[in-house]
C-alpha cells in the first residue's frame, strides 16, 4: 500500500560500525566545548543527574531546535563502545507503565531501580515532523553514568556546524542537499 511505513513501531535506528554506535546530545557552549578538548566530558557535566543519550540525530534536531534552544547550542555526536549500549538497554527500564510489557504497575515501578530509563518518542522527518514510529531515547543515571564517561566513550565531535548548514538547507528548500548531509542510520539489533 503506497503511503503505509514498513518500519517497526520500535526500531532503534543509529550510525554504527562493528565496534562503536553513534548517541548525540546537546550542550551549553561551556560543556561542549571542555567535552571536546578532553575526549571526555569534563567542567560543567553533571554526574549526578539523568543524562539522555540519543542513537536518533533527526530526534536530537528536534530535542534541541537545530542547536538553537538555550543550553543546547552545541551538539556533540558521541561515539561510544557498542558493548557498553548493551550494558544500558540490559539495566534499563521502561520511563512508562505498558501492559503490554509489564504484568502489573508494582512489578513496573520495582523496575525503576535500574540506573537506565529507556523511551520511546515519534521518530521526526527532515521537517521535524513526527513519524509513525518511535525512535529510542536512554536516560543513564546511577551507577550508568560513570561507565558511559570512564568507559564507554571512545570519542566526542562538535557537529553543531553541519546541523546549522542542515538547517539553513531546509530554510532555503533545499531538501536533497540537506538530506544527503544526514548521518547514515540503519536499523541496529540487538540481543
Amino acid at each position: 500500500m503506497p503511503g503505509v511505513s514498513t518500519t517497526p513501531a520500535r526500531q532503534i535506528r543509529a550510525l554504527y560500525d562493528a565496534e562503536t554506535i553513534t548517541v548525540y546530545q546537546a550542550y551549553s557552549p561551556h560543556i561542549a566545548e571542555a567535552a571536546v578538548a578532553a575526549g571526555r566530558f569534563a567542567a560543567g557535566f553533571k554526574r549526578d543527574r539523568m543524562t539522555w543519550i540519543k542513537p536518533s540525530f533527526l530526534w536530537m534536531m528536534y530535542r534541541s531546535g537545530w542547536a538553537t534552544k538555550q543550553g543546547q547550542e552545541r551538539v556533540l555526536a558521541i561515539r561510544i563502545r557498542r558493548d557498553g549500549f548493551a550494558w544500558a538497554l540490559a539495566n534499563s527500564a521502561a520511563s512508562s507503565y505498558d501492559p503490554d510489557v509489564h504484568a502489573t504497575r508494582d512489578e513496573w515501578k520495582r523496575s525503576l531501580r535500574a540506573p537506565v530509563r529507556v523511551q520511546w518518542d515519534p521518530e521526526r522527518d527532515l521537517h521535524l515532523r513526527p513519524l509513525p514510529y518511535r525512535a529510542i531515547q536512554i536516560g543513564l543515571s546511577g551507577s550508568a553514568v560513570p561507565r558511559f564517561v570512564d568507559e564507554w566513550i571512545v570519542g566526542i565531535e562538535d557537529i553543531t556546524a553541519t546541523c546549522r548548514e542542515i538547517h539553513q538547507l531546509m530554510r532555503a528548500g533545499d531538501l536533497a542537499p540537506a538530506a544527503s548531509r544526514l548521518p547514515a542510520e540503519r536499523p541496529y539489533a540487538t540481543p
